[in-house]
């Protein structure tokens, strides 16, 4: 099959032509109309096989996750989705796995109202790079440079789930019921809309780790950060992973979370009171990353993932 037979047949039905979409799939440019008064906010991101997924993965599971990390970085802004460009680079034409992806990347795609709007296919090594862009108005975008010493810290969710998952499934076991949190991971979209018009200033995304991303957070701001191990929300597989003696590594560094770490200021936090979201630290004066056990033990911090890092 030509690339621009595999264009037509997997991905031109992606692009949804609407009033904001002139111009789709299959030309040399798509042309888009933003909406009045709004800002563009974009994000791109790219999943190499054997690096950010499982070379077996399930090619539906790998066309949703394809989608949702960049669809949780425009959550942690704060931005409403919009349209994706998509790269494919592909060993050969396989039509079931193509079939399998595009599913996967549509049904995402169509929850979250993103039209697939041009891209580019070559023939290589499995790796895809999504490019998405969303709308925003003025002054409601959500920063990294925006905590301040004296905010509480909050995440949505539950964390260590996908890394756990992962570290199961690499050492030969069945992750189970954690699987999900590998394979599909959730972007708090709503939930990032919903904080941006409450007025939080300050989040990111947790993709590479709590530690890691909160620590962008507090250079970023110029400041430091108080977490409580014990305050973390954990799920039922990670709680009794811990108790049983495991490390708290997937927990707090292990990634892959895709939940959204946010900092709000006393006089704020009343409001979160019925949203599905945890306070696990503070904000302070100090610099970098703290993390704290219950009976007031500073434990050190395990290493997160990092590009290029020898």
């Amino acid at each position: 099959m030509a690339e621009f037979q595999l264009i037509e047949r997997y991905f031109s039905g992606l692009s949804r032509p609407d009033g904001p979409v002139a111009l789709g799939v299959g030309d040399d440019c798509a042309l888009l109309d933003p909406p009045p008064g709004q800002r563009l906010a974009m994000t791109m991101d790219t999943l190499i096989a054997g690096r950010h997924f499982l070379p077996d993965a399930d090619p539906f599971s790998i066309g949703h996750k394809s989608l949702a990390v960049n669809l949780s970085d425009l959550a942690a802004m704060g931005a409403s989705p919009a349209w994706a460009l998509l790269s494919l680079s592909l060993p050969q034409v396989d039509d079931s796995w193509l079939s399998a992806f595009t599913s996967g990347f549509a049904a995402l795609a169509e929850a979250h109202g993103v039209a697939l709007v041009g891209g580019d296919t070559c023939q290589g090594s499995l790796s895809i790079t999504l490019q998405l862009t969303g709308f925003l108005a003025p002054g409601q975008e959500m920063l990294r440079s925006a905590a301040r010493p004296g905010d509480a810290i909050y995440v949505t969710g539950t964390l260590g789930d996908a890394a756990l998952a992962l570290q199961l499934a690499s050492a030969g076991q069945e992750p189970g019921e954690l699987a999900q949190r590998l394979d599909y991971p959730d972007p708090r979209v709503a939930e990032g809309r919903s904080l941006s018009r409450l007025g939080v200033k300050a989040c990111i995304d947790i993709s590479d780790g709590l530690v890691a991303d909160l620590g962008h957070i507090c250079r970023r701001s110029s400041c430091g950060a108080r977490v409580y191990l014990d305050s973390l929300p954990l799920s039922s597989p990670v709680r009794e992973y811990l108790a049983a003696g495991g490390d708290y590594q997937p927990v707090v560094a292990g990634g892959d979370d895709y939940e959204l770490c946010f900092t709000v200021p006393p006089a704020l936090a009343p409001q979160l009171r019925d949203m599905p979201v945890s306070c696990i630290g503070e904000i302070t004066a100090g610099e970098g990353v703290e993390l704290w056990d219950g009976s007031g033990k500073l434990l050190p911090l395990p290493r997160a993932w990092e590009h290029f890092s020898s």
